[in-house]
């Protein structure tokens, strides 16, 4: 007759490891993203207000659109360093749950923005640019901003709001509106993120 092999129990401390692993794993992907860098929000309004003052005085689209790619690469990496700064000092992982999250919903908008900046550039449709990517961009900040904290989504909606209106208003007037828009929605609501969530 077989004797019956019997198994050791798990060691009380890996089964409560095992839980405490899971637990912050649960947390993390429920929580909220909370390194969006309202110091950074500010520097990239402030360069966005530069880049206006400076693609105003541009006498072609190709001087114009070239002052705004140069903006929009800058404010990327003030953006993605404050962040990075702002995650390490709360402590928290850039790639973590709602970081991802955060990320998945904001870059799609982007990249069709840079597809759509090929095409009306193509076409010779300039006027239309900067609503579109204020659009699309509002739409990035709240579709990533719903990973995040309640202010984020906000402001989505008020780059949203900038960008309609520079859709349909007069070709002459869109420096103003990027200005209006990646300039002062920018330093508004860095101000607010950071006074109330930290810098």
């Amino acid at each position: 007759m077989a004797i019956p092999i019997r198994r050791e129990p798990a060691a009380l401390h890996d089964h409560a490891m095992d839980n405490l692993r899971y637990i912050r794993e649960t947390m993390e992907r429920a929580g909220s993203f909370t390194a969006v860098p309202g110091v950074g929000g500010m520097l990239i309004g402030c360069t966005a207000f530069a880049a206006a003052a400076i693609a105003g005085r541009a006498q072609t689209l190709d001087g114009w659109l070239a002052t705004w790619l140069v903006e929009g690469l800058l404010a990327w990496s003030i953006g993605l360093a404050g962040a990075a700064i702002k995650a390490r000092r709360s402590r928290v992982s850039l790639l973590s749950g709602p970081g991802r999250k955060f990320l998945l919903g904001f870059a799609p908008p982007l990249a069709v923005g840079g597809l759509l900046t090929l095409a009306l550039y193509s076409a010779g449709l300039g006027a239309a640019m900067p609503g579109t990517w204020m659009l699309l961009y509002g739409a990035g900040v709240i579709t990533g901003g719903a990973a995040s904290v309640r202010v984020v989504p906000l402001m989505g909606l008020c780059f949203m709001a900038v960008g309609a209106g520079a859709l349909f208003a007069p070709a002459e007037w869109g420096n103003w509106f990027l200005a209006a828009g990646f300039g002062g929605v920018h330093v508004v609501f860095g101000t607010i993120i950071t006074v109330k969530y930290g810098g």
